[in-house]
């Protein structure tokens, strides 16, 4: 578990640590309203009863804000997803929390880290550009959007030392 203070933004204390079965409901409603299909509470159920995922929450007191998911395999691992409630961010919040999880990642042998990021997406661009990930590659056409829209998807990696 993390823990950090900030009175800058008006919150006391704000704590990134594994998410529990329990938290379910929150995480899908979180996920429903981040991205255009969201997982459902079954989904994240299974994510965090896998044991070669990992799953933190962000939680501010008792609201849990945000979330992020990786899977694992050998010395290697994939974020799946990253969010934050809309109203939380612009904040930092989410560098901390992917910042936390990394650690976590390396903790358990993890050397690099491998994620998609929609093209356009820039404030997740720069989340990603700002704690050391890479493009190292692009699929075409890759996210379909509700109005059949296909978006670029880059390839981003960090190595974790």
């Amino acid at each position: 578990m993390m823990t950090w203070l900030s009175e800058f933004w008006g919150y006391a204390e704000a704590t990134v640590e594994p998410a529990t079965l329990r938290d379910c409901p929150k995480l899908a409603a979180l996920h429903a309203v981040s991205f255009h299909r969201g997982w459902d509470e079954q989904e994240f159920a299974d994510l965090i009863s896998e044991r070669n995922t990992l799953v933190h929450r962000l939680r501010i007191g008792r609201r849990i804000i945000g979330f992020v998911a990786s899977r694992i395999g050998a010395d290697e691992a994939e974020i799946l997803s990253i969010a934050i409630a809309p109203n939380w961010r612009g904040r930092r919040l989410s560098r901390q929390l992917l910042v936390t999880h990394l650690g976590h990642l390396a903790g358990r042998g993890v050397t690099k880290v491998f994620l998609e990021v929609e093209e356009n997406n820039q404030p997740a661009r720069r989340l990603y550009d700002g704690t050391g990930f890479s493009v190292v590659g692009r699929r075409e056409r890759y996210y379909r959007q509700p109005d059949g829209a296909q978006l670029n998807a880059l390839i981003m990696r960090r190595d974790l030392s």
